[in-house]
């Protein structure tokens, strides 16, 4: 008996080190803390729209493997097969082991040494494959095309570049379609490099779409993309608020207890004004009621006092931040202490103050960066760099909290509309900046998704849909 159709990852982690000159296979290649694979995973982990996940790995690995969806919680991973010789056999491997499924399930098949694919580009082959049998991710090609002669290395032919695109992954099919190329496959002498072009040669009846894939969704193949990917991996998140938030979702919050330390105003207000009206039971901390995130102590009793009120502390986020646009030979020794003390040191006492509680309940703590934590800018360098630092805290306390089940993210909301900006830069054009409920309500999302280790992007763009959902919740 077949099942009802899902959507299936099929995970290809049959790779080896060779070209990147490691004695591994390059998916246990470890990258902004984590190996390869294990980002990958976590990407079609929080996907909504991924039932199930199989990985085919070399069999001298499984044992690795196992570990590794252990430590990840990648609960959608219900088997993990051997693989073959080739790229195709490791396919094969998994259209047999889906035999039983029904014919028109969607399936995925995706390289485990591209880790930073991304949540749209999935959910784009998802909807794709209700019009494509077969599809396949893609980028146009940005460099002249030259066919030459393999023995002589002369020039053969330069053709219209217009014409040509390069593949990536995730590849998908329809599983009916992967199942007669392959039975088709394995009876000829067909050549294939991937399942694409299998399913092209073996059924030429059938087209392939194109999905529209990504500059960053690189395969680890030379020691080179191992830098690349992980100066990509610090500064993305797999986190898609555009596939990720719902009110469905945020309503799962009720009853949580929330402290927003910066809560009396700017995006901190905003998030209890929200997290009110969701049914949370919220605490707002900041200086004018005593509490400064620079002091360890203050942010201890605080914590502790909710403690005592609500019997838990499901999640703690930090907004607190001091904003100073002044060149540093400009900055007086107490500023340039209080500017360190309170957007980094601060971040660093909250976590460490937050953690007893957070472990009891497997909560989730949430950091603030900014959108120029990327790269030091002129005249705000230390708060810059020290939202830069926030960001890498963020990811290493979620590896170091994972074991004790707390969640750690990073919110980096593009130019938003507060008054710790207003007072920096004074009066800026109209409907250049993010509203503060904006942020707010996609802090919100994060803290509802239950991932972990994102520094999460929040955009001018995210307003359009973001803004519906704010709607609903106002009439709640």
């Amino acid at each position: 008996m077949t099942t009802h159709a899902k959507t299936v990852a099929v995970i290809l982690s049959g790779g080896v080190g060779q070209r990147m000159n490691i004695d591994y296979p390059k998916q246990f290649a470890k990258i902004a803390g984590k190996t390869a694979i294990e980002h990958t995973l976590s990407v079609f982990q929080s996907h909504p729209q991924i039932d199930e996940m199989i990985i085919v790995s070399q069999k001298d690995y499984i044992e690795q493997t196992e570990e590794i969806v252990a430590k990840a919680g990648a609960s959608k991973v219900n088997r993990i097969i051997f693989g073959g010789q080739e790229r195709t056999d490791s396919t094969l491997s998994a259209v047999i082991a889906l035999s039983d499924y029904a014919d028109d399930c969607k399936i995925l098949v995706h390289d485990a040494v591209r880790p930073l694919i991304s949540g749209d580009i999935i959910s784009a082959c998802i909807e794709q494959l209700d019009h494509y049998q077969a599809v396949d991710v893609c980028i146009p090609a940005t460099d002249t095309i030259v066919k030459a002669d393999p023995n002589s290395l002369e020039i053969e032919e330069i053709p219209p570049r217009k014409f040509f695109w390069q593949g990536q992954t995730p590849q998908g099919f329809r599983l009916g379609t992967l199942k007669k190329a392959y039975e088709i496959y394995q009876n000829s002498d067909i050549q294939g490099t991937c399942d694409c072009s299998i399913v092209l040669k073996t059924l030429p009846n059938v087209k392939v779409g194109i999905v529209q894939g990504s500059e960053k969704n690189i395969k680890l193949t030379l020691s080179t993309d191992l830098f690349i990917a992980n100066k990509l991996l610090q500064s993305r998140s797999h986190f898609s608020l555009r596939n990720m938030a719902s009110v469905e979702l945020l309503k799962s919050l009720k009853d949580q207890v929330i402290v927003v330390i910066g809560g009396t105003y700017g995006i901190g207000a905003e998030i209890i004004r929200l997290a009110d009206k969701l049914g949370t039971k919220t605490y707002a901390f900041a200086r004018s009621t005593g509490v400064n995130v620079a002091d360890i102590n203050s942010v201890q009793a605080a914590l502790s006092q909710v403690k005592s009120e609500a019997g838990r502390i499901d999640v703690v986020i930090n907004t607190a931040g001091i904003l100073r646009h002044k060149a540093l030979l400009l900055t007086t020794p107490d500023e340039i202490a209080e500017s360190i003390a309170v957007n980094f040191n601060g971040a660093v006492n909250v976590a460490v103050a937050s953690h007893p509680y957070l472990k009891e309940v497997s909560g989730c703590l949430i950091n603030f960066t900014s959108s120029s934590y990327t790269r030091g800018r002129p005249n705000y360098s230390l708060y810059s760099s020290s939202k830069a630092a926030v960001a890498n805290l963020t990811q290493a306390l979620s590896e170091e909290w994972i074991n004790d089940h707390v969640r750690v993210n990073c919110i980096n909301p593009e130019r938003t509309a507060t008054p710790m900006r207003s007072k920096a830069f004074g009066i800026e054009p109209v409907g250049t900046l993010l509203k503060a409920e904006t942020v707010a309500l996609a802090t919100l999302a994060v803290l509802a998704s239950g991932s972990t280790g994102n520094i999460v992007d929040v955009v001018l763009k995210d307003e359009e849909f973001i803004a519906p959902l704010l709607a609903e919740i106002e009439k709640l």
